[in-house]
């Protein structure tokens, strides 16, 4: 019997949806069925706003968390190509405005997709290993998930730990095939790997515009005037770096090709800095407002690239074994992320695919009320 919202029967003034809780790397938010809400946009936002309690800062009447890392929504169904086994769609629903935005990836969210499609039986485990081909609807990227799933079930508990989630858990392998141009028009989407953007006090700044999974401008923290190393509650406080942080993205934002992004959770912004703690590169990124207490999966993905880009403004900052297949750990504030590369063998500065753990858990199963409205 369907369950979509639109044929669920009033109770206590309530309608009733299926979703799981789940956290996806270090991102939070309910998954459901594409079956199970509303076939229509405007409708299936609607629902989803109000599942998250937007808009209110504290999201006091929904599942949304006050942040952006926790205001989010993952939405799956069966795959339709040929070859994709299931197909996700991020949506990011912003905690102040009645907003839901499903342009961008979120490679965190993506990591409980697989969990997910098993627990509600739209996959079936293949082994104690289960590897499952997935299309981000958002992008149009595919990418290999492996869970592990002895006895056929979704496997939680296990030795794998990942920097801003506490304990550890199963490990979660995700391999993304193809991430340059995720929203621009390419990996470089200005054609180059270093542009000047014009400052508001008359300076220039040099800056990489870069999409490999997440639009976003990389600059060196000392250009700005900063360490690279300032604390995520000193970085939100500093409200003169963030008001030039917003008028950065703005230019650069035009630079790319994305046209006016003043309400856009992109391009992101990513301060960088020579590793302190043995790992490749340091960074300090915002999304695009927020510092973020780490680094997002396609984030750090996009930043490795940088890495290993000869003229990018992470040359001379980065520090990256030789070779074809180097791992590029990014030093982030509660940590680091390593991004495993494979660059191809006839051009290195291409990256053919790239590797990355994660880990995911399912919080809670059950379904989210959501008010009725006249």
């Amino acid at each position: 019997m369907s369950t979509r919202p639109d044929r669920l029967q009033e109770s206590q003034r309530q309608q009733a949806v299926p979703c799981m809780l789940m956290r996806g790397g270090t991102s939070r938010g309910p998954f459901f069925k594409a079956t199970d809400l509303p076939a229509d946009i405007a409708a299936r936002d609607a629902v989803l706003l109000a599942a998250m309690g937007s808009p209110d800062a504290r999201q006091i009447d929904g599942l949304g968390g006050a942040h952006p890392l926790t205001s989010k929504v993952g939405i799956v169904s069966a795959g339709t190509t040929p070859g994709v086994d299931l197909e996700f769609l991020f949506a990011q629903v912003s905690v102040a405005q009645a907003k839901v935005d499903t342009t961008p990836n979120c490679g965190n969210m993506l990591a409980a997709a697989v969990p997910f499609a098993l627990e509600t039986g739209m996959l079936a485990a293949t082994g104690d290993r289960s590897t499952f081909r997935v299309l981000a609807l958002n992008t149009g990227m595919q990418c290999d998930i492996t869970v592990q799933t002895p006895n056929g079930g979704v496997r939680y508990d296990g030795d794998a730990r990942i920097d801003g989630v506490p304990g550890t858990a199963a490990p979660v392998f995700i391999n993304f095939l193809d991430t340059a141009g995720s929203v621009c028009s390419g990996l470089l989407p200005t054609g180059q790997a270093r542009d000047l953007i014009d400052l508001d006090d008359g300076g220039s700044l040099e800056v990489t515009c870069i999409d490999n999974g997440m639009p976003m401008v990389l600059m060196r923290a000392g250009d700005l005037d900063r360490t690279g190393y300032e604390t995520v509650a000193e970085l939100n406080g500093d409200t003169d770096l963030k008001r030039r942080l917003e008028a950065i993205r703005l230019k650069a934002a035009a630079l790319m090709g994305l046209g006016d992004v003043t309400e856009k959770p992109y391009p992101k912004m990513c301060l960088i800095a020579p590793p302190r703690a043995g790992g490749a590169i340091a960074t300090r990124c915002f999304i695009p407002h927020v510092c973020h207490d780490a680094i997002g999966v396609l984030a750090a993905v996009t930043v490795a690239t940088a890495c290993v880009m000869q003229d990018s403004v992470a040359a001379g900052t980065a520090h990256v074994a030789p070779g074809l297949q180097p791992q590029v750990s990014v030093e982030h504030p509660s940590g680091e992320f390593s991004v495993g590369l494979e660059l191809d063998p006839d051009d290195t500065q291409r990256v053919l695919s790239a590797a990355l753990l994660r880990t995911a858990r399912l919080i809670m199963r059950g379904d989210v009320q959501l008010p009725l409205r006249s």
